[in-house]
Protein backbone atom coordinates (compact mmCIF):
# COMPACT_ATOMS: atom_id res chain seq x y z
CA UNK A 1 0.00 0.00 0.00
CA UNK A 2 1.38 3.14 -1.11
CA UNK A 3 1.97 5.70 1.85
CA UNK A 4 0.93 9.83 1.59
CA UNK A 5 3.18 11.94 1.61
CA UNK A 6 1.43 14.56 3.90
CA UNK A 7 4.32 16.82 4.64
CA UNK A 8 5.27 17.36 1.02
CA UNK A 9 1.79 18.74 0.41
CA UNK A 10 1.86 20.61 3.14
CA UNK A 11 4.62 22.47 2.01
CA UNK A 12 3.78 22.65 -1.02
CA UNK A 13 0.07 24.40 -0.21
CA UNK A 14 2.30 26.56 2.15
CA UNK A 15 4.75 27.44 -0.79
CA UNK A 16 1.72 28.27 -3.06
CA UNK A 17 0.20 30.75 0.00
CA UNK A 18 3.59 32.47 0.90
CA UNK A 19 6.80 31.14 -0.28
CA UNK A 20 9.08 33.92 1.51
CA UNK A 21 8.51 32.37 4.58
CA UNK A 22 10.36 28.80 5.16
CA UNK A 23 8.52 25.95 6.47
CA UNK A 24 10.64 24.02 9.45
CA UNK A 25 8.82 21.10 10.21
CA UNK A 26 5.44 19.77 10.06
CA UNK A 27 3.66 17.92 13.39
CA UNK A 28 1.10 15.43 12.66
CA UNK A 29 -1.60 15.90 15.50
CA UNK A 30 -4.58 14.37 14.04
CA UNK A 31 -6.87 12.34 16.25
CA UNK A 32 -6.37 9.86 13.70
CA UNK A 33 -9.88 8.65 13.52
CA UNK A 34 -11.03 10.03 10.13
CA UNK A 35 -9.39 10.94 6.71
CA UNK A 36 -8.87 14.12 8.24
CA UNK A 37 -5.63 15.10 9.21
CA UNK A 38 -4.43 18.16 11.39
CA UNK A 39 -0.84 19.40 11.42
CA UNK A 40 1.51 22.02 13.57
CA UNK A 41 3.27 23.82 10.68
CA UNK A 42 6.23 25.58 12.35
CA UNK A 43 8.40 27.86 11.13
CA UNK A 44 12.19 28.62 11.56
CA UNK A 45 11.29 32.17 14.20
CA UNK A 46 9.20 29.48 15.93
CA UNK A 47 5.50 30.63 15.51
CA UNK A 48 3.51 27.79 14.23
CA UNK A 49 0.25 27.31 12.58
CA UNK A 50 -2.41 24.98 11.81
CA UNK A 51 -3.25 23.06 8.49
CA UNK A 52 -5.74 20.98 7.94
CA UNK A 53 -6.00 18.46 5.24
CA UNK A 54 -8.53 16.20 3.88
CA UNK A 55 -8.97 13.47 0.86
CA UNK A 56 -12.40 12.41 1.48
CA UNK A 57 -16.16 13.84 -0.36
CA UNK A 58 -15.61 16.28 -2.77
CA UNK A 59 -13.35 19.21 -3.28
CA UNK A 60 -16.05 21.71 -3.65
CA UNK A 61 -18.09 20.15 -0.50
CA UNK A 62 -14.52 20.98 1.03
CA UNK A 63 -14.45 25.04 0.43
CA UNK A 64 -18.20 25.25 0.93
CA UNK A 65 -17.84 24.20 4.17
CA UNK A 66 -14.50 26.32 5.00
CA UNK A 67 -15.75 29.22 2.99
CA UNK A 68 -18.81 29.63 5.24
CA UNK A 69 -16.91 28.68 8.65
CA UNK A 70 -14.81 31.67 7.91
CA UNK A 71 -17.61 34.01 7.09
CA UNK A 72 -19.12 32.74 9.93
CA UNK A 73 -16.12 33.48 12.55
CA UNK A 74 -15.62 37.34 11.08
CA UNK A 75 -19.32 37.19 11.49
CA UNK A 76 -20.25 36.30 15.03
CA UNK A 77 -20.82 38.50 17.88
CA UNK A 78 -19.31 39.60 21.49
CA UNK A 79 -18.77 37.24 23.28
CA UNK A 80 -18.10 34.53 20.48
CA UNK A 81 -15.93 36.39 17.99
CA UNK A 82 -12.90 34.55 18.77
CA UNK A 83 -14.52 30.91 19.47
CA UNK A 84 -13.56 29.78 16.25
CA UNK A 85 -10.15 29.46 14.45
CA UNK A 86 -9.55 32.38 11.55
CA UNK A 87 -9.01 30.77 8.26
CA UNK A 88 -6.10 32.45 6.08
CA UNK A 89 -6.89 34.58 3.25
CA UNK A 90 -5.29 35.61 0.21
CA UNK A 91 -6.80 38.08 -2.26
CA UNK A 92 -9.42 38.86 0.01
CA UNK A 93 -10.65 35.21 -0.39
CA UNK A 94 -10.04 32.14 1.60
CA UNK A 95 -7.30 30.08 0.59
CA UNK A 96 -7.16 26.27 -0.29
CA UNK A 97 -4.86 24.44 -1.69
CA UNK A 98 -5.93 21.39 -4.10
CA UNK A 99 -3.17 18.39 -4.58
CA UNK A 100 -4.15 15.77 -7.35
CA UNK A 101 -2.14 13.17 -8.87
CA UNK A 102 -3.10 9.87 -10.02
CA UNK A 103 -3.06 8.17 -6.57
CA UNK A 104 -4.56 10.99 -4.00
CA UNK A 105 -6.92 14.22 -4.24
CA UNK A 106 -6.19 15.85 -1.14
CA UNK A 107 -7.26 19.52 -0.13
CA UNK A 108 -5.42 21.89 2.20
CA UNK A 109 -6.55 25.08 4.13
CA UNK A 110 -4.94 26.99 7.35
CA UNK A 111 -5.70 28.33 10.46
CA UNK A 112 -4.07 30.42 12.81
CA UNK A 113 -4.16 28.75 16.17
CA UNK A 114 -6.96 28.52 18.08
CA UNK A 115 -6.49 29.60 21.78
CA UNK A 116 -7.74 26.94 24.73
CA UNK A 117 -8.84 27.55 28.22
CA UNK A 118 -10.30 24.42 30.86
CA UNK A 119 -11.85 20.99 28.89
CA UNK A 120 -14.75 19.81 31.10
CA UNK A 121 -14.90 16.90 33.09
CA UNK A 122 -15.61 13.56 31.97
CA UNK A 123 -18.85 13.75 34.27
CA UNK A 124 -20.81 16.93 34.49
CA UNK A 125 -22.20 18.01 37.79
CA UNK A 126 -25.85 19.64 37.21
CA UNK A 127 -24.89 23.25 37.99
CA UNK A 128 -22.38 22.20 35.29
CA UNK A 129 -25.23 21.28 33.14
CA UNK A 130 -27.45 23.86 33.61
CA UNK A 131 -24.82 26.28 32.74
CA UNK A 132 -23.88 24.34 29.75
CA UNK A 133 -27.44 24.69 28.55
CA UNK A 134 -27.39 28.16 28.93
CA UNK A 135 -23.75 28.78 27.09
CA UNK A 136 -25.26 26.96 24.34
CA UNK A 137 -28.65 28.39 23.42
CA UNK A 138 -26.91 31.87 23.26
CA UNK A 139 -23.92 30.25 21.00
CA UNK A 140 -26.95 29.19 18.66
CA UNK A 141 -28.16 32.32 18.95
CA UNK A 142 -25.31 34.35 17.59
CA UNK A 143 -25.37 31.56 15.13
CA UNK A 144 -28.82 32.09 14.07
CA UNK A 145 -28.50 35.85 14.14
CA UNK A 146 -25.38 35.62 11.59
CA UNK A 147 -27.34 33.03 9.12
CA UNK A 148 -28.40 35.37 6.27
CA UNK A 149 -25.22 36.62 5.87
CA UNK A 150 -22.89 33.37 5.07
CA UNK A 151 -22.58 31.59 2.16
CA UNK A 152 -24.94 29.29 1.11
CA UNK A 153 -24.79 25.69 1.02
CA UNK A 154 -25.57 22.86 -1.33
CA UNK A 155 -25.38 20.31 1.49
CA UNK A 156 -28.65 19.45 3.17
CA UNK A 157 -30.08 16.39 4.99
CA UNK A 158 -31.95 15.75 1.95
CA UNK A 159 -28.73 15.55 -0.34
CA UNK A 160 -27.36 13.65 1.96
CA UNK A 161 -29.91 10.81 2.27
CA UNK A 162 -30.48 10.76 -1.55
CA UNK A 163 -27.03 10.02 -1.51
CA UNK A 164 -27.29 7.02 0.87
CA UNK A 165 -30.03 5.72 -1.49
CA UNK A 166 -28.01 6.43 -4.30
CA UNK A 167 -25.42 4.10 -3.01
CA UNK A 168 -27.39 1.24 -2.31
CA UNK A 169 -28.71 0.89 -5.98
CA UNK A 170 -24.57 0.87 -6.81
CA UNK A 171 -22.89 -2.82 -6.74
CA UNK A 172 -20.51 -1.43 -3.95
CA UNK A 173 -23.54 -0.23 -1.49
CA UNK A 174 -25.07 -4.04 -2.19
CA UNK A 175 -22.12 -6.31 -1.46
CA UNK A 176 -21.32 -3.76 1.66
CA UNK A 177 -24.65 -3.27 3.06
CA UNK A 178 -25.63 -6.44 1.17
CA UNK A 179 -27.62 -7.96 4.30
CA UNK A 180 -29.43 -4.76 4.96
CA UNK A 181 -30.37 -2.99 2.22
CA UNK A 182 -34.14 -3.10 2.77
CA UNK A 183 -33.88 -1.65 6.48
CA UNK A 184 -31.79 0.83 5.20
CA UNK A 185 -34.28 2.09 2.63
CA UNK A 186 -36.97 1.86 5.41
CA UNK A 187 -34.89 4.21 7.73
CA UNK A 188 -34.54 6.47 5.10
CA UNK A 189 -37.90 6.92 3.62
CA UNK A 190 -38.42 7.45 7.45
CA UNK A 191 -36.10 10.08 8.14
CA UNK A 192 -37.23 12.12 4.96
CA UNK A 193 -40.99 11.38 5.30
CA UNK A 194 -40.87 12.93 9.03
CA UNK A 195 -38.16 15.63 7.94
CA UNK A 196 -40.79 17.17 5.62
CA UNK A 197 -43.27 16.55 8.01
CA UNK A 198 -42.03 18.25 10.92
CA UNK A 199 -39.21 20.88 9.97
CA UNK A 200 -38.72 21.40 6.18
CA UNK A 201 -40.47 24.41 5.89
CA UNK A 202 -41.55 26.00 9.25
CA UNK A 203 -37.96 26.07 10.87
CA UNK A 204 -34.82 27.96 10.16
CA UNK A 205 -31.57 26.39 9.55
CA UNK A 206 -28.34 27.74 11.08
CA UNK A 207 -24.23 26.42 11.55
CA UNK A 208 -24.18 23.75 13.21
CA UNK A 209 -21.33 22.00 14.37
CA UNK A 210 -23.03 18.38 15.51
CA UNK A 211 -19.65 16.60 16.83
CA UNK A 212 -19.60 18.41 20.34
CA UNK A 213 -18.16 15.68 21.97
CA UNK A 214 -15.47 17.13 25.24
CA UNK A 215 -12.58 17.06 23.19
CA UNK A 216 -13.51 19.81 20.76
CA UNK A 217 -13.81 22.81 22.86
CA UNK A 218 -13.01 24.53 25.85
CA UNK A 219 -14.63 26.95 28.22
CA UNK A 220 -13.90 29.51 30.86
CA UNK A 221 -14.19 29.17 34.92
CA UNK A 222 -18.21 30.50 34.42
CA UNK A 223 -18.75 27.92 31.83
CA UNK A 224 -18.80 30.59 29.08
CA UNK A 225 -17.57 28.86 25.39
CA UNK A 226 -13.90 29.86 24.98
CA UNK A 227 -12.77 27.93 21.82
CA UNK A 228 -14.28 25.32 19.29
CA UNK A 229 -12.45 23.11 16.84
CA UNK A 230 -12.79 20.30 14.70
CA UNK A 231 -14.87 21.43 12.15
CA UNK A 232 -15.50 17.72 10.01
CA UNK A 233 -18.99 17.59 10.48
CA UNK A 234 -20.09 21.53 10.53
CA UNK A 235 -22.57 22.15 8.27
CA UNK A 236 -25.82 24.43 7.94
CA UNK A 237 -28.99 22.38 9.24
CA UNK A 238 -31.59 22.81 11.96
CA UNK A 239 -30.05 23.33 15.32
CA UNK A 240 -31.49 19.96 17.27
CA UNK A 241 -29.07 18.90 14.77
CA UNK A 242 -26.26 19.57 17.69
CA UNK A 243 -28.54 18.01 20.90
CA UNK A 244 -27.61 14.41 20.36
CA UNK A 245 -24.14 15.33 21.42
CA UNK A 246 -24.68 17.70 24.07
CA UNK A 247 -26.94 14.87 25.86
CA UNK A 248 -23.51 12.68 25.68
CA UNK A 249 -21.61 15.41 26.94
CA UNK A 250 -24.03 15.62 29.91
CA UNK A 251 -25.16 12.32 30.56
CA UNK A 252 -24.73 10.36 33.91
CA UNK A 253 -21.53 8.07 32.44
CA UNK A 254 -19.90 11.03 31.19
CA UNK A 255 -17.29 10.95 28.50
CA UNK A 256 -15.77 7.14 28.07
CA UNK A 257 -12.80 6.30 25.65
CA UNK A 258 -15.03 3.07 24.97
CA UNK A 259 -18.33 4.42 23.63
CA UNK A 260 -21.78 3.29 21.56
CA UNK A 261 -24.25 5.70 19.89
CA UNK A 262 -27.41 4.31 22.14
CA UNK A 263 -30.33 6.83 22.15
CA UNK A 264 -30.30 6.84 25.58
CA UNK A 265 -28.68 9.83 26.99
CA UNK A 266 -31.35 12.05 25.19
CA UNK A 267 -33.70 10.63 27.68
CA UNK A 268 -31.82 11.20 30.47
CA UNK A 269 -33.15 13.89 33.30
CA UNK A 270 -29.80 15.16 33.09
CA UNK A 271 -30.20 15.95 29.71
CA UNK A 272 -33.56 16.98 30.04
CA UNK A 273 -32.23 19.90 32.88
CA UNK A 274 -30.03 20.77 29.60
CA UNK A 275 -32.88 21.74 27.48
CA UNK A 276 -35.18 23.67 30.30
CA UNK A 277 -31.98 25.89 30.76
CA UNK A 278 -31.19 25.94 26.79
CA UNK A 279 -35.53 26.64 26.09
CA UNK A 280 -35.50 29.68 28.91
CA UNK A 281 -32.61 31.35 26.84
CA UNK A 282 -33.44 30.54 23.13
CA UNK A 283 -36.79 28.71 22.92
CA UNK A 284 -37.68 25.35 21.22
CA UNK A 285 -40.68 24.72 19.08
CA UNK A 286 -42.74 21.23 19.76
CA UNK A 287 -41.55 20.32 15.96
CA UNK A 288 -38.31 20.85 16.61
CA UNK A 289 -38.41 18.81 19.62
CA UNK A 290 -40.63 15.84 17.64
CA UNK A 291 -37.82 16.06 15.19
CA UNK A 292 -34.74 15.14 17.99
CA UNK A 293 -35.27 11.04 17.51
CA UNK A 294 -35.23 12.23 13.80
CA UNK A 295 -32.10 14.19 14.33
CA UNK A 296 -29.93 10.81 15.88
CA UNK A 297 -31.62 8.80 12.90
CA UNK A 298 -29.86 11.23 10.17
CA UNK A 299 -26.75 11.03 12.48
CA UNK A 300 -26.62 6.98 12.88
CA UNK A 301 -27.40 6.51 8.88
CA UNK A 302 -24.85 9.34 7.82
CA UNK A 303 -22.13 9.37 10.09
CA UNK A 304 -21.85 5.37 11.45
CA UNK A 305 -23.80 3.76 7.99
CA UNK A 306 -22.90 5.81 5.06
CA UNK A 307 -19.57 6.88 6.31
CA UNK A 308 -18.85 5.24 9.22
CA UNK A 309 -15.31 3.60 7.88
CA UNK A 310 -14.02 7.08 7.13
CA UNK A 311 -14.49 8.61 10.43
CA UNK A 312 -13.45 5.60 12.27
CA UNK A 313 -11.86 3.22 13.15
CA UNK A 314 -12.05 -0.27 11.37
CA UNK A 315 -13.04 -2.36 14.12
CA UNK A 316 -15.14 0.83 15.78
CA UNK A 317 -16.93 0.98 12.09
CA UNK A 318 -18.08 -2.76 12.08
CA UNK A 319 -19.13 -2.47 15.91
CA UNK A 320 -21.01 0.48 15.52
CA UNK A 321 -22.87 -0.42 12.18
CA UNK A 322 -23.49 -3.94 13.79
CA UNK A 323 -24.91 -1.97 16.62
CA UNK A 324 -26.91 0.31 14.43
CA UNK A 325 -29.26 -2.91 13.01
CA UNK A 326 -29.39 -4.38 16.73
CA UNK A 327 -30.29 -1.47 18.96
CA UNK A 328 -29.93 1.89 17.56
CA UNK A 329 -32.49 2.37 14.88
CA UNK A 330 -35.10 -0.15 16.77
CA UNK A 331 -34.55 2.39 19.51
CA UNK A 332 -36.25 5.37 17.82
CA UNK A 333 -39.18 3.92 17.87
CA UNK A 334 -39.40 4.00 21.84
CA UNK A 335 -38.05 7.00 22.46
CA UNK A 336 -40.47 8.74 24.48
CA UNK A 337 -41.12 12.58 22.92
CA UNK A 338 -44.20 13.60 25.34
CA UNK A 339 -41.54 13.19 28.28
CA UNK A 340 -39.65 16.12 27.05
CA UNK A 341 -42.22 18.32 25.46
CA UNK A 342 -43.78 17.79 29.38
CA UNK A 343 -40.72 18.80 30.62
CA UNK A 344 -40.40 21.87 28.64
CA UNK A 345 -44.26 22.67 28.46
CA UNK A 346 -44.81 22.48 25.14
Amino acid sequence: MRLVDYATIIKKAWAEFDGSVPVHSIEDISARVSTNHVFKVRFEDGEHIIAKMSYFGKYEHFVEDHRIIHALANNLLYPFENVLAKSFVRNGKLFTYRHKDSFIDAWVVFYNPIRIQLKLPRRLEEHHIALLGREIARFHKACSRVSTVLPKSSKTLRSDIRGLLDILDTEVGQFEHRMHITELRRQCDLFLTNRQKLVAKTVETMPVFVDWNIGNFSVTDNMELYSRWDYDWFRISYRVMDFYFFSRVVSDAGDRTVFSYVIGPMMEDRFLLFLKEYHKVFPLTENEVRFLPEAYRFFILNYVIKYGRYFFHRTYAVKLQREAYETYFPSIETFDVEKILRALGL
